[in-house]
């Protein structure tokens, strides 16, 4: 398989959420506005891209008994990384994702592809692998929150283009559902008839 392939492959036939319906915590969960979708998606693509390099190149001398644990903690370093980059330079970022970046250490995307294709494969189809999952899961997640947040508060990227409240539900937990749902619907229909 090629390398743009690699990298498409995540957007469209294998996007985390909308097809693998993979990390859904996060997903539900920081999709409150288009920027905090934006933000945990580029959040768990830098930590996909670099882990899965990582783990490429150090799977042949990791022995299988203590494989998964060592996976992790090789996420963890990385996310460690990202946490004080985001301390450092998006603290109102950082605050709002909260306790969400310290959980992509455990995240089943990110575990998901060292297992299934990063312990596997050579650095470079690791870090394509890992950019085209991340790029999904960041679109996936950006256009979540832009949907919620402009029925929920009549703004996008956080510019208030309608006046007066929007639609409470979309902002919260049961309007989180029901986005997902309407989106991963209309993205089943529109790769269908691609594949036409």
């Amino acid at each position: 398989m090629g390398k743009f392939q690699l990298i498409t492959k995540g957007l469209v036939k294998e996007n985390p959420t909308f097809v693998l319906l993979l990390g859904m915590c996060p997903t539900l969960a920081t999709t409150t506005s288009a920027i905090n979708g934006m933000s945990m998606g580029l959040a768990t693509l830098f930590v996909l891209v670099l882990s899965n390099m990582a783990i490429s190149a150090t799977a042949p001398y990791i022995p299988d008994k203590v494989r998964i644990p060592a996976y992790i903690v090789i996420i963890a370093a990385f996310v460690t990384i990202l946490q004080f980059i985001m301390q450092a330079f998006t603290p109102d970022i950082y605050q709002t994702l909260g306790l969400f970046i310290p959980l992509i250490v455990v995240n089943c995307i990110v575990l998901g592809r060292a297992e299934a294709f990063a312990n596997k494969n050579g650095v470079i189809d690791s870090a394509c692998d890992g950019l085209g999952i991340g790029l999904g899961f960041t679109i996936a997640l950006t256009i979540l929150g832009l949907v919620r947040e402009i029925l929920g508060n009549g703004s996008a990227f956080g510019f208030k283009f309608i006046s007066g409240d929007g639609i409470l539900v979309f902002v919260l937990a049961p309007g989180a559902f029901m986005a997902l749902a309407y989106l991963i619907v209309l993205f089943k229909k529109v790769t269908a008839k691609k594949g036409e």
